[in-house]
């Protein structure tokens, strides 16, 4: 499904849903205490389970009409970390960057964290080399 953004008299603006998507885990994962975020798109579309073939369904889920977005991210947060205030966090990035870079209101944004992830702690050679 795409996206209607703006007609003129050049022609038409359309945002397909899979752009929505990636918009909103990269603003996900630079969220401190995201599981896995590092700012690389591998490591995105592996923290969010995104296949080349598209990410709906798997990990981040977008519902768009002409002027709205919601929007459904399952991810996991880093022990240590609160996992409210990470999720409000994460609700607050992405509605910003949706906002931004797309023009859509954000309606919602739920955040389903569905894992605590262990750091492993560092070894005495991994530190040093």
């Amino acid at each position: 499904m795409e996206l209607p953004r703006k007609e003129d008299g050049i022609g038409a603006i359309r945002i397909v849903d899979e752009v929505v998507e990636i918009i909103a885990a990269m603003a996900a994962s630079e969220v401190e205490g995201v599981a896995g975020a590092s700012g690389l798109a591998s490591d995105i579309a592996h923290m969010f389970n995104l296949s080349k073939a598209g990410a709906k369904g798997k990990g981040v889920k977008v519902e768009l009409n002409e002027q709205e977005a919601k929007v459904d991210l399952y991810l996991a947060v880093e022990y240590g970390h609160s996992l409210v205030a990470v999720a409000e966090k994460v609700q607050m990035a992405v509605k910003n960057a949706l906002e931004i870079m797309t023009g859509l209101l954000t309606k919602e944004v739920n955040v389903h964290v569905q894992g605590i992830i262990f750091k492993q702690a560092e070894t005495k050679d991994s530190a040093q080399g």
